[in-house]
């Protein structure tokens, strides 16, 4: 394992297994990373001045990993806990070694500008599916605020705390626990009913679930979908964490498909068929398409109220 190394106290929070991956290129950490992280205070993610923190649940054993890139070289890793030596073997990855920004052909002159503005962008492969699956559920037909908050009150008192030095991060709760969760604690968390039984259903087959991270987009669909409660914008948000595809579009979204519209023709109310249509060209690279665009922040203006926001919590 390059650039890797063991400590006796890793796992009492003390120097742990290290690791550096070089990209060769620009390469932008945070920007890359993003999208693994559940809002500002998911449990399992924390990003500031030196660097992004991630506490993972791998099948060697939790793990901390803390990622840093203190200039224009290589990205420096370390990692605590059982599952460290997994999590560094699949650093390259985990960073986008796998993914090939060189394979985009812009064919607006809005994703050639921003390809251009964004070299640094690399699509990511954690390779773990759970991680990605369950809080992808918990995000299904609510607003962001309240997933944020159902997967933060379900890691924090379900979850373990993290191996290593850093004190807030939590690692996420293994298969079983998910499935033990009691009823009334789905409904503090403001999970209603169908959600929480997609998670246990997932839970339930999880060794199946994971495969998906080694298989090709379309079987990769295919198998999470099998579960009742997961549809293909669930499948999709999933794939573009835990294996990269950089074609894994996400359809069925409330906002996608408008922003996309608006910012490629500047019309309103672009629905999935619309957003398909326009990204045909990039087919194969829909989903890398898709990221680029909201790099630009150009979105059609507000006419009608955002989603309201529930509590179920309080029924």
């Amino acid at each position: 394992m390059p650039g890797a190394r063991t400590a006796p106290d890793a796992a009492s929070g003390g120097r742990g297994l290290r690791r550096s991956w070089d990209p060769g290129g620009p390469y932008d950490l945070h920007l890359s990373l993003r999208v693994l992280r559940r809002g500002p205070y998911d449990p399992t993610c924390r990003t500031g001045p030196d660097g992004f923190w991630r506490a993972s649940r791998t099948p060697a054993g939790p793990v901390t990993l803390h990622l840093r890139r203190p200039g224009p070289g290589p990205v420096r890793a370390e990692a605590w806990g059982p599952g460290a030596e997994w999590a560094l073997d699949r650093l390259p990855a985990l960073l986008g070694a796998d993914d090939d920004p060189d394979a985009f052909v812009p064919h607006h002159d809005l994703t050639r500008d921003a390809h251009r503005r964004n070299p640094g962008l690399r699509l990511v492969r954690t390779g773990l599916v759970m991680e990605a699956l369950i809080p992808s559920v918990l995000e299904q037909k609510v607003t962001t605020e309240e997933a944020f908050r159902a997967w933060r009150r379900l890691v924090r008192r379900y979850g373990e705390p993290a191996p290593g030095p850093h004190p807030e991060l939590c690692v996420m709760p293994e298969p079983r626990t998910w499935c033990l969760i009691p009823s009334w604690e789905w409904h503090r968390a403001g999970v209603d009913g169908k959600r929480s039984a997609t998670v246990i259903r997932a839970a339930r087959r999880a060794p199946r679930m994971e495969e998906a991270a080694g298989m090709e987009l379309d079987a990769a669909l295919a198998r999470l979908q099998a579960i009742p409660g997961i549809g293909p914008w669930t499948a999709a948000e999933t794939l573009q964490r835990s294996n990269g595809d950089p074609d894994a579009l996400t359809v069925g979204d409330l906002h996608l498909p408008g922003i996309v519209g608006y910012a490629l023709t500047g019309r309103r109310g672009v629905d999935d068929a619309g957003m398909l249509e326009l990204l045909a060209p990039y087919t194969g690279q829909r989903h890398r398409a898709a990221r680029l665009i909201l790099t630009t922040g150009r979105t059609p203006p507000r006419r009608v109220p955002r989603m309201p926001r529930g509590d179920i919590a309080r029924l």
